[in-house]
């Protein structure tokens, strides 16, 4: 799931009603990755921070592991990102 935020800011999250873990992809305006919560835990109340400010948000259930997986500094692809 692709979170718009139409704005660009520091964000939370948290896991309260998801029963599966999932990777949170933290990214800029720009499209840049800014930072992952990698593997978060299904039903918890935790707030997980960006850390830095974010135009979006994508959760997927990716676990964190495998050399596909994005890395800080990757570039995303969406129409929701500026070019």
């Amino acid at each position: 799931m692709l979170f718009d935020f139409k704005r660009e800011e520091p964000v939370m999250f948290w896991m309260k009603n998801t029963y599966i873990p999932l990777d949170m992809i933290f990214i800029s305006r720009a499209g840049i990755v800014v930072s992952i919560a990698a593997d978060a835990e299904p039903l918890s109340e935790r707030t997980i921070p960006s850390g830095k400010p974010c135009y979006g948000v994508l959760e997927v259930k990716w676990r964190g592991r495998g050399e596909h997986c994005p890395q800080a500094g990757d570039k995303v692809l969406h129409p929701i990102f500026a070019p």
